[in-house]
């Protein structure tokens, strides 16, 4: 348990008592209760279509898709609801490519539509439009080092602890070739360039247990739900990822020694890892676990989805999710929410919440939508904070959710480490604005009681 500890203040260097959220850390670091100014600290303790290869919908993606052709024409069932880009229009017709080599192929001059080339990504196709493309050759990317500036909570000569702000992407990829956590990375270690195809570029993902990485996969995605990696490439490295929009702690190795144990700890799931997350809605119940498959969404590429029963036409992998929630905000119509995740699907704390019917704030693929959290603030905000409300929930640009805390057995001394770390300004001020609503503490007596349901 973490119990309120008053005396804790802020600590940036290594102790044997753990200073986060000025919490004490106890024998289990999952739940905590939050005092009545809940401060985030950081701290570190040691405790159909017709193409040339023959494809079809219902076979296995392929590894490469250079030289697929396809010719096809717009089905008009397809285009009434909605306007639909070309580059979405092919992604469907071709099972398993990933949407940013299809961008590829049509700015490379390689897609026509209506006998006409047509480079635009964005080009809208209409019912009747006879459209051929071939895919592109993939081309190599190189991860360049670059002087970013890096929130280094911990380095030591064989592992980084970084503190990712939102909006970085972890790893070069078609689309983010540059500016990534692997380019300060390799400014800061002084590694040798590394060059990959984009066969070898991992995908913009949160953590995932069955994606650990050197940087070797199958063709990567931007879109961060197309990989599938392995262990053979370039090392040392990224050992897990983040999602983009996803801010707090990843662990990376500076030595394939070190690469190799820590994914070891990453595959037999004996890395601690919680995060904290603002949600649209109250879970129900306050405290539990979420044990749902987790697979990519039929529907929409963008996303994952928990999948229950048996869905044929989805592939899930087991995903288990620990939640409870830290405080009630706004009359119930937010939460402050800690989970720890005993496995690391792909999205799978935005896919599990939004199956709880409470998706992040912020998370825009997953339902938490500005207009969804504007209509459950309106009615329990008064009208005097109303417009202060509507500015900080239209500057929301990103799913509220951080990284907190991230423990594992050091590779090389085999002591156990834990590191905790704050959210950023963006979180803690939504956070202030849903308390100045209204604020309501779980109390211990609450806490012992909700035992037996985790």
């Amino acid at each position: 348990m973490l119990s309120f500890n008053p005396s804790c203040g802020c600590c940036c260097g290594i102790s044997t008592a753990t200073k986060a959220f000025q919490f004490h850390f106890r024998t289990s670091p999952f739940f905590f209760t939050p005092t009545n100014n809940y401060n985030f600290r950081y701290s570190i303790t040691r405790a159909t279509s017709t193409f040339s290869d023959k494809s079809n919908s219902n076979e296995q993606p392929k590894s490469n898709y250079s030289g697929v052709q396809l010719q096809d024409t717009v089905d008009g069932g397809t285009t009434k609801s909605a306007k639909l880009r070309l580059d979405s229009w092919i992604s469907s017709r071709i099972n398993g490519i990933s949407r940013a080599r299809v961008q590829s192929s049509i700015k490379a001059g390689l897609v026509h539509v209506n006998g006409r080339v047509v480079d635009k990504v964005s080009f809208n196709v209409r019912a009747g439009d006879e459209i051929k493309c071939t895919i592109a050759e993939l081309q190599q990317l190189r991860a360049v080092p670059e002087n970013i500036p890096l929130d280094i909570v911990y380095e030591d000569d064989h592992l980084l602890v970084i503190n990712k702000p939102a909006h970085m992407v972890v790893h070069p990829a078609p689309g983010n070739t540059s500016g990534t956590l692997v380019n300060g990375i390799l400014h800061h270690c002084n590694l040798p360039n590394v060059e990959f195809s984009k066969e070898g570029a991992l995908s913009d993902t949160e953590d995932s247990d069955d994606e650990l990485s050197g940087f070797s996969s199958q063709e990567s995605s931007c879109d961060g739900l197309d990989s599938t990696f392995s262990m053979a490439s370039i090392r040392p490295g990224i050992v897990h990822r983040l999602d983009k929009g996803t801010s707090g702690l990843l662990v990376v190795a500076k030595d394939e020694h070190s690469h190799m144990k820590l994914s070891e700890q990453f595959k037999l799931r004996t890395i601690n890892r919680v995060y904290v997350s603002l949600t649209a809605g109250l879970p129900t119940p306050v405290a539990g676990r979420v044990e749902v498959p987790v697979g990519r969404d039929p529907n929409n590429r963008l996303r994952m989805t928990s999948v229950v029963g048996a869905v044929n036409s989805v592939k899930a992998r087991h995903a288990a999710s620990r939640y409870k929630v830290i405080e009630i905000l706004a009359g119930g119509s937010c939460a402050l929410v800690e989970w720890k995740l005993e496995t690391g699907r792909t999205h799978q704390i935005r896919a599990h919440a939004k199956y709880l019917g409470v998706p992040l704030l912020g998370d825009e693929v997953y339902g938490g939508t500005k207009s969804m959290v504007l209509s459950l603030l309106r009615p329990r905000t008064t009208a005097s904070l109303h417009s202060e409300m509507f500015k900080v929930v239209s500057e929301l640009d990103r799913p509220c959710l951080h990284a907190l805390t991230l423990g594992f057995q050091h590779p090389h001394t085999g002591e156990q480490v834990h590191f905790s770390c704050e959210p950023p300004v963006d979180f803690n001020e939504i956070l202030s604005q849903l308390r100045r609503i209204g604020s309501e503490k779980i109390s211990h007596s609450k806490v012992k009681l909700l035992k037996g349901v985790l």
